[in-house]
């Protein structure tokens, strides 16, 4: 399914294989982003979660993407300012998220516990939490010393900015799982920020409103907000495997 152009719903989705694309991404940029999961500590049962949401979107909005339920994900990018009751980034592709964090929220740098403060204006950060449409609740923020709001890594995977009217193209890279839009179970905590981490660190600039755990063990993790990719595949190791 292309959320950008609501006639091609549900399709089935064939086992792909792109001649020299298959997708095995470590590099600086994910180790940064999956630092401090194991000294954080974060579980399902102590961070903020979806109460029993729903694996199929509820409405078509206008900016980029099927709204589902409000779910653990994130997004990548730059403060923007900050407040009393968080702050504000915009990601490599212009997407404004407005984060809410509070006294269980955890900050981390280099690995290591942080303040707040950490997440001034003009850092890099990877929010992780609950994701309603643009706004997400952190049960995490990573702190990205020289990072750049994941602006290189979206332009070395040709992520397509959000554009109204424009449907999103049929291309795919590295292997696609056969799998039905829609099927899966929805994953919460560590296991969502895990895999959402992961799909930031090669694919940011949208924002992932979801992460569902397909029948063979990986994960579909979903973005909204751009015209592509929207959906991202992450293996049982963390490792992105596949975009489309």
């Amino acid at each position: 399914m292309r959320e950008a152009n609501p006639g091609n719903s549900h399709r089935k989705r064939g086992f792909q294989l792109k001649a020299n694309k298959t997708v095995w991404i470590a590099g600086a940029a994910l180790t940064c982003a999956l630092a401090g999961f194991a000294t954080a500590g974060i579980s399902a049962a102590s961070t903020p979660s979806a109460a029993a949401p729903s694996a199929t979107p509820t409405a078509l909005p206008t900016d980029g993407g099927q709204r589902a339920d409000p779910s653990d994900g994130g997004a990548t990018g730059i403060v923007q300012a900050t407040n009393s009751s968080g702050f504000t980034l915009k990601t490599a592709t212009g997407v404004t998220v407005t984060v809410t964090d509070n006294a269980s929220t955890t900050f981390l740098k280099n690995g290591h516990h942080t303040s707040a403060k950490a997440a001034k204006k003009g850092a890099s950060v990877l929010v992780l939490g609950l994701v309603d449409s643009a706004d997400i609740t952190a049960a995490k923020v990573v702190v990205q010393p020289h990072g750049d709001g994941g602006a290189a890594a979206a332009d070395a995977a040709g992520v397509i900015p959000f554009q109204q009217g424009i449907p999103s193209p049929d291309r795919s890279v590295g292997k696609i799982p056969d799998y039905t839009e829609g099927e899966g179970t929805i994953q919460t905590g560590s296991v969502a920020y895990k895999a959402t981490a992961a799909a930031q660190a090669v694919v940011p600039g949208g924002i992932v409103d979801r992460v569902v755990k397909l029948a063979d063990g990986e994960y579909e993790v979903h973005n909204i907000s751009i015209n592509w990719p929207h959906h991202c595949f992450v293996n049982k190791d963390f490792k992105v495997v596949g975009y489309e």
